[in-house]
């Protein structure tokens, strides 16, 4: 009677240890396809992102949303301007942090503790993760998977690298996805035309670029693209830019 209730104690361990062993190589699988993924985009545009799949599929659905409007250019097609008017706006560490700035973190701890209000943190790092392989949210968990992305981009991209992909799947209307489609949606010509007033005006919306709109810009739109001017001026106008190919 023993030795039967041994063997079953037995056989129920070596199924969870078998159980076990096969979780452990699934999750060593997954990261390591994940990190060559990552990798592979340092050379290779991504033909897609989260975003514009999760928005093609609302469209499917729904009469009164469009497909995503979406054109991939390189580097060398965006305006400087347009480049350094999403850092004045989004994030003025990007070349010094290495994806996440504990500065802002630390400063929108104290704002949540001392109003109560959520305000954003995240760098152009986190963003560029977000659009391309996430969702939209404030979960811990979506936050947490974020910053394991975030880590990868830093650790395989140069800092032009992920600028120049951020500008190709940050999101600029309620369809309209990325600085070209944006630039052509807007004012007629390509992105490597963009003037300053007319960067500073695109990157004023990107908080929010379905309420807020670059063809019909409020007053709080219009106070927010002096400011990003301002701040272009203040970082030493494209000059600026050159700290991301050290």
């Amino acid at each position: 009677m023993n030795s039967r209730k041994d063997r079953s104690r037995h056989k129920r361990r070596w199924h969870w240890r078998s159980l076990l062993r096969w979780l452990l190589i699934a999750v060593l699988a997954f990261l390591l396809a994940n990190i060559l993924m990552v990798a592979g985009l340092r050379w290779v545009n991504p033909p897609t992102t989260a975003f514009v799949v999760q928005h093609n599929w609302a469209a499917f659905w729904s009469d009164d949303l469009d497909r995503a409007r979406r054109q991939w250019v390189g580097w060398d097609d965006i305006s400087p301007q347009m480049a350094l008017a999403v850092i004045a706006a989004e994030d003025q560490r990007f070349p010094r942090h290495r994806g996440f700035d504990m500065d802002s973190i630390a400063d929108a701890v104290a704002d949540y503790r001392r109003t109560g209000r959520v305000r954003g943190a995240s760098t152009i790092s986190q963003q560029t993760a977000k659009n391309l392989f996430l969702w939209p949210g404030r979960s811990l968990f979506r936050k947490g998977i974020e910053a394991g992305y975030t880590v990868l981009i830093e650790g395989l991209w140069p800092k032009q690298r992920i600028l120049e992909v951020y500008l190709n799947v940050a999101q600029f209307g309620p369809d309209i996805y990325g600085v070209e489609a944006a630039s052509q949606a807007y004012f007629g010509k390509p992105a490597s035309q963009l003037t300053a007033a007319e960067a500073a005006l695109m990157a004023a919306v990107l908080p929010n670029p379905v309420r807020f709109r670059v063809d019909r810009p409020s007053e709080y739109v219009r106070g927010r693209q002096q400011w990003i001017q301002r701040q272009m001026r203040q970082l030493g106008d494209t000059r600026y830019l050159e700290q991301l190919a050290r």
